[in-house]
């Protein structure tokens, strides 16, 4: 199979499966062992992919409540500044989404619970949410 017809076969495996305003959105495709992955994709930011689409979405949350930010030059275990930047509850949910890490881990890292590590997850998602909602009334898409 030609290279052009490999990318046509992998965009027609491709469906959008969640969209976000301002060209955000989350692809599902198949992945090798034939489940599904879930990739992020914003403008200017690199395609991350998640075997999870809860933390696909939880990841978009993170990007929405610290109005975007990039990773590319954070280094394989960098934060982006933005999100140090926005406090402690931004920090443990985008530490969900990264590779080896569990609720637990986050919940060891902090010194808590994990019933709080979820709270933290919580108040992020309640306010990307406001974020996007916000935008919208406002007519941006």
């Amino acid at each position: 199979m030609s290279r052009s017809n490999k990318q046509t076969a992998n965009r027609r495996s491709e469906s959008t499966f969640r969209e976000y305003i301002l060209g955000v959105r989350i692809v599902e495709s198949a992945s090798p062992d034939g489940g599904a992955v879930y990739r992020f994709e914003a403008p200017e930011h690199r395609g991350l992919t998640f075997e999870n689409p809860d933390l696909a979405e939880l990841y978009a949350d993170v990007y929405f409540d610290v109005n975007g930010f990039e990773e590319a030059g954070t280094g394989e275990r960098g934060v982006p500044p933005a999100i140090i930047q926005a406090g402690r509850d931004t920090l443990a949910a985008y530490f969900l989404t990264q590779p080896h890490t569990d609720v637990y881990w986050v919940a060891s890292f902090y010194g808590e619970k994990p019933e709080k590590i979820e709270r933290y997850a919580s108040r992020v998602r309640k306010r990307a949410k406001k974020i996007r909602d916000g935008a919208r009334e406002r007519g941006l898409e």
